[in-house]
């Protein structure tokens, strides 16, 4: 029997968390030559859902009309909006429901938050987007989130990091259900990875704070920026600001959220990147413009904030920024 694929499409919908992982259950359909999924398009409330693009999509039902027995996989996608919304009390009950009789249930991107609301992610570990990653964990400090992965499993709990990652968490439930082999037939048609390399922390604006704390402390901060290459040693940094390395650590991490150690790092890794991305310069001379000992150095620290070595986001991204000959 196929499996019936719901996916929960609310108001002002990111048109790819519905579209992206529909697509990639209907080409695993294509692939095992069987209907091995019914897909459903199921809405908060009647009439056409409008997408944040604009774009009006037809559904196959309304969760408040639909049962929720029988769905295998309930997934929500996401909404601009999502963080800063109450679902309807009607639709929360419902999602309740469903997630209680499906096998698996999850969200892409926000839809993380709507199942919170509705209690659906309490101790659990889970992922959204990382740009608001920080705000599921302050809004519902009993979820785990992992911001960097791409998607993430806890028992029937199923949850993917922003857009397109709704399709990587698509095929990972296909690779579930069919097999290594179809999931490979599936990522080759749709030209998407297989294995996605790294984490979504690729993708985020380069992991850069906007300086916080104290003017004295922002003007220590801007000046790492500026000079990433120099010699930022705790002892060094105390003193611009005239204090005891011990009190400049302490004032620091209270402040910044981090150690300074930590947060040089995160800027070297920042200005790695817009390096590497040029395509002007090679692994090795971007270590030592950017403040590393040595390219190993770079290598473990990129592969530790980042999730791929220099030398492979190098090839992936520098592309964008050079002209074709």
């Amino acid at each position: 029997m196929p499996r019936e694929v719901a996916l929960v499409a609310m108001p002002n919908v990111q048109l790819l968390d519905v579209s992206g992982p529909l697509d990639v259950f209907a080409e695993a359909n294509a692939q095992a030559r069987a209907p091995a999924y019914r897909l459903r398009v199921l809405s908060a409330r009647p009439g056409p859902v409008r997408s944040s693009s604009g774009v009006r999509l037809m559904h196959d039902g309304v969760v408040t009309e639909t049962a929720p027995e029988g769905i295998d996989t309930l997934l929500v996608a996401g909404s601009p909006h999502a963080p800063d919304e109450v679902p309807d009390p009607r639709v929360v009950r419902w999602l309740r429901a469903a997630a209680a009789a499906s096998r698996r249930y999850g969200s892409v991107c926000t839809g993380a938050f709507v199942l919170a609301q509705a209690g659906l992610l309490d101790g659990k570990r889970v992922t959204t987007h990382w740009a608001v990653a920080g705000r599921l964990v302050e809004q519902f400090p009993t979820i785990t989130v992992d911001a960097d992965a791409i998607h993430v499993r806890d028992g029937k709990v199923w949850t993917a990091a922003g857009v397109t990652a709704g399709m990587d968490l698509s095929l990972a439930l296909v690779e579930k259900d069919l097999g290594r082999e179809t999931a490979r037939k599936v990522a080759s048609q749709l030209v998407m990875f297989f294995k996605r390399p790294g984490g979504q922390t690729q993708f985020s604006s380069k992991g850069v704070a906007v300086p916080v704390g104290r003017s004295a402390l922002q003007e220590v901060q801007r000046y790492v920026a500026a000079h990433p290459a120099e010699d930022h040693r705790v002892e060094l940094l105390a003193d611009r600001m005239g204090l005891s390395a011990r009190h400049f650590a302490r004032l620091f991490r209270k402040e910044v959220g981090l150690t300074p150690a930590e947060w040089v790092e995160q800027i070297r890794i920042a200005a790695a990147r817009t390096m590497l991305e040029s395509g002007q310069w090679a692994p090795k001379e971007v270590a030592g413009k950017c403040g590393f000992h040595d390219v190993d150095t770079l290598r473990r620290a990129f592969l530790r904030r980042v999730g791929i070595s220099p030398s492979e986001y190098r090839k992936h991204y520098a592309g964008t920024a050079r002209q074709a000959p």
